[in-house]
């Protein structure tokens, strides 16, 4: 069975974007046959994974009743790991999708026919908006990332506030895999009270393995490698690869 999980936090700048990334190629390194979906107009994951302009992408996917998803699916360039990629487009379909009828459903009715893959992770806008909802109500599990910053849990409530109605109202079978700790920095004392205020507001739900800042983890997006290819001996590459350990269980 494929497990669907979003990456969800309506906050921008966390690392959403780079967990998803990273976190989906650590898996695929393990032979799970993984699918990114990019559902993020500003169309970062694409770019962090391909250096081409993909003809169609989930746009067309979401407003285009005869577009099934292996219309727009493409293989990258890393073993086992697909990538359905976005467009600018995007932001466009937002406004289309407000007068549509159950529009909300619009993902989770195309993801239906998946066949073949492990994993399916889908990078979402930083919003609350339809575009997070119809993440939300397609996937099994949400993973939220939450940078270790000041403002760190500003929103987050509100994100569980929004995931547990889905979960009431749209998607049932909806639950937070778990939180997990970006651009932690050792050396800072903000970091270490950040994480043990985030452990305590979310007992059980805080993923052990933080993913830290790291020159090489900044660096690799601009390369179109994920951090495991790109720096494979860097603490970025280390860390993402024990949290998919620690994902899979």
């Amino acid at each position: 069975m494929t497990v669907k999980i979003a990456i969800a936090n309506q906050k921008g700048g966390v690392g959403k974007t780079d967990l998803c990334v990273n976190l989906a190629a650590s898996l695929s390194s393990f032979s799970f046959n993984t699918l990114l979906v990019d559902l993020d107009p500003q169309a970062n994951a694409t770019d962090y994974l391909t250096r081409n302009n993909p003809q169609s992408s989930t746009c067309d996917l979401l407003m285009k009743d005869e577009i099934k998803l292996e219309d727009i699916t493409l293989k990258t360039d890393f073993p086992n790991l697909s990538l359905a990629p976005s467009s600018i487009g995007l932001s466009a379909a937002q406004v289309q999708l407000a007068n549509e009828v159950n529009m909300q459903f619009r993902l989770k009715r195309k993801l239906k026919a998946l066949d073949g893959f492990d994993y399916v992770f889908i990078d979402t806008p930083p919003s609350l908006g339809l575009l997070t909802v119809n993440a939300l109500t397609a996937c099994d599990q949400v993973i939220i990332p939450i940078q270790t910053h000041y403002f760190a849990m500003d929103g987050v409530t509100k994100l569980l506030d929004t995931v547990n109605t889905i979960k009431e109202d749209l998607n049932p079978n909806l639950s937070v895999k778990g939180i997990v700790l970006t651009m932690y920095d050792r050396r800072t004392s903000l970091s270490k009270e950040v994480e043990e205020k985030v452990r305590n507001a979310f007992r059980g739900k805080v993923f052990k393995t933080v993913i830290p800042i790291n020159v090489k983890l900044a660096e690799s997006p601009s390369h179109h490698q994920p951090i495991i290819t790109y720096a494979p001996r860097s603490t970025g590459a280390k860390a993402y690869l024990n949290l998919a350990k620690e994902f899979v269980g």
